[in-house]
């Protein structure tokens, strides 16, 4: 456009004109070809970055390809950045769990069911008043497991949990969790131990060691615990439960390929159904902490986990 101007200005050869401005003359004969699906695209890159607020031009890239577009990671960040769309910024490496870094020799998981992680999250509602998450993910596969939503959480609770996720998806191999007195506590590590999951307690004062349920805790608090205000406890409890699903099903994770975690037709063709949400359900699925270790024992059979009641 520059030499187009000086040419009509000044009248000199099209030679003279780049030569003067310090530009190659073959820029003039290039032709922009604008593709024809260059706007529905555009519109379809907005749509999903306004939905998904905290996702990169990689996962958007994904999530297109997903829906049958022809598209890759390049022409999508040129869109992006056309639009001004926010890019970002890249983290500082880090090295993988399973390296010593000198505290503890960490458990790589190597399949489904190997090495769970659960841990608790603080959140308040719009009136100031706290409530806890427990998050319960598989290292290997990285699905969510189970969230539980409640003002207070304790030991009980956590027994309740597990009980209901084990029936639903088999016993893992090891538990990996923090030192907090709802993991420590002697009835959570007795009833583990007969269910023959075997703990791993992180160092105390070293969250990286427990780094796949920190990151999952991380985006749940950037993509959502951020985003959201929750006026009830039964608001937050759906909107993180939708969050969950989400993330199971349709978020793209950059450790796997950018599949997410638990496609949907994986969970359907498997006649897997979701594990029932709320507080309410959960609390009705096991009796009292008094009774668990006399009333329901967790049995291996052929890999699979069944809940049985025996006399006390």
């Amino acid at each position: 456009m520059c030499v187009t101007h000086v040419q009509q200005q000044l009248g000199v050869s099209e030679r003279r004109a780049c030569r003067v401005l310090g530009q190659a003359r073959s820029t003039q004969r290039h032709v922009e070809l604008v593709p024809d699906d260059e706007n529905a695209l555009t519109s379809e890159i907005v749509q999903l970055a306004s939905a998904y607020g905290r996702y990169g031009y990689r996962r958007i890239t994904a999530l297109l390809q997903r829906s049958g577009w022809p598209t890759n990671h390049k022409r999508v960040e040129r869109i992006w950045r056309r639009e001004g769309l926010k890019v970002p910024k890249r983290q500082p490496r880090r090295g993988r769990l399973w390296l010593n870094d000198g505290s503890c020799i960490r458990l790589r998981p190597c399949w489904r069911n190997h090495v769970w992680a659960y841990d608790f999250v603080l959140a308040r509602t719009h009136d100031g008043r706290a409530f806890r998450m427990l998050t319960v993910i598989d290292e290997y596969t990285r699905e969510c497991l189970a969230i539980l939503v409640a003002r207070r959480l304790a030991s009980d609770d956590v027994l309740q949990l597990l009980t209901e996720l084990f029936v639903e998806h088999g016993a893992p191999d090891h538990i990996r969790s923090d030192n907090g007195p709802e993991f420590v506590a002697t009835a959570v590590r007795e009833w583990l131990g007969r269910v023959g999951v075997t703990t791993l307690f992180i160092e105390p004062g070293s969250p990286w060691e427990n780094g796949y349920c920190e990151s999952f805790n991380g985006k749940l608090r950037d993509e959502l615990l951020n985003l959201e205000i929750f006026y009830s406890l039964k608001e937050a409890t759906v909107l993180i439960e939708r969050w969950r699903t989400t993330y199971n099903q349709i978020r793209p994770h950059s450790a796997l390929g950018y599949r997410p975690p638990a496609p949907a037709d994986r969970r359907t063709s498997n006649g897997r159904s979701g594990l029932r949400c709320g507080w309410a359900t959960a609390r009705s699925a096991v009796p009292h902490r008094r009774g668990l270790g006399l009333t329901f024992q967790v049995v291996r059979r052929a890999g699979q986990v069944t809940a049985m009641r025996s006399s006390a």
